[in-house]
């Protein structure tokens, strides 16, 4: 992703959290009183972080990419998931977007993040290290090990219709006649049906996690999943306050009309360096992120 004004903008314990929802009045229980919401691990969300890391760089058309895409499609058909490869090609490049599916294909939730890795470390302080790979720990891996252990825990719920979506291309604007988020751009482009809301995760591992509103991202929809982490004990990880304008994948949602919003703490000193390394993401952090994103969707009904 980079940072940049998008021009058109549309409009714990489970007991502690039942005791909260019962005193404020202000939200609903996605599960029934007395079941138990699972719980989100964040070391083995962690463990996911580290094997990406293992595979090497995850640039589009190396081994180290289709290693993780055989990777990630084990684990969501591993956890119960209906699985699609999405091949296609955009601006002359092949991207591979993972499509993971629960219900039907209408009126859905859509949660993505990026699974490639960026192909030079351009940021890097130490310029004989700018034409090296860069790791992506932070950048790409974390939103990708969120999004599986989501897989893994969420129950199913009746009429609750979500996709998964590992979007390819994301992160090699700039370089050559590479451009942007790319794979959320051929979604759009060739989606069938495309969601009724979407909730990008980026860059949510740094271990000094602080996300605050991106300014572009639907007022509404963000607003509610703020609220969501204040009432589990996150409110000092997510700051209702704007910061950063971001070009990232829920931007070609929000050109098609679809409330989105991009969960992003863009304030990361290792950004596009080769210092994205696992060392810099916190188990802690992802479980913030995780926790949060689980009970906004056991809770979001989309008839509200």
């Amino acid at each position: 992703m980079r940072i940049g004004i998008f021009r058109n903008p549309l409009k714990v314990s489970l007991t502690s959290l039942l005791a909260f929802l019962f005193l404020s009045g202000c939200l609903k229980i996605g599960v029934q009183q007395g079941e138990k919401v699972p719980e989100f691990q964040g070391q083995r969300a962690y463990q996911d972080v580290l094997y990406q890391l293992s595979l090497g760089p995850r640039i589009p058309g190396t081994e180290g990419h289709d290693q993780v895409v055989s990777w990630i499609e084990s684990e969501l058909k591993g956890a119960g998931w209906q699985v699609d490869g999405e091949r296609t090609e955009i601006n002359n490049k092949s991207v591979r977007n993972i499509i993971a599916s629960r219900g039907g294909a209408e009126n859905y939730i859509l949660v993505g993040a990026h699974y490639d890795s960026r192909i030079y470390a351009d940021q890097d302080p130490d310029q004989s290290l700018r034409g090296e790979p860069m790791p992506g720990a932070n950048d790409g891996a974390s939103g990708v090990a969120v999004l599986l252990e989501l897989a893994r825990i969420l129950p199913a719920k009746a009429n609750q219709n979500i996709k998964l979506v590992f979007f390819d291309a994301e992160d090699n604007g700039g370089i050559a006649d590479w451009d942007w988020i790319l794979g959320s751009q051929a979604y759009v482009r060739d989606a069938k049906v495309l969601p009724a809301v979407v909730v990008i995760v980026d860059m949510i591992g740094d271990a000094d996690l602080q996300i605050y509103y991106e300014r572009n991202s639907d007022p509404a929809l963000r607003e509610e999943i703020w609220r969501m982490a204040a009432s589990l004990g996150y409110g000092d990880v997510f700051i209702p306050e704007e910061r950063h304008s971001m070009l990232d994948d829920h931007t070609p949602f929000l050109e098609a009309g679809i409330p989105a919003v991009d969960i992003i703490d863009f304030d990361y000193p290792y950004w596009h360096t080769t210092s994205d390394t696992g060392d810099k993401v916190s188990p802690a952090s992802l479980k913030a992120v995780g926790e949060t994103l689980e009970n906004w969707i056991i809770d979001f009904d989309s008839e509200d």
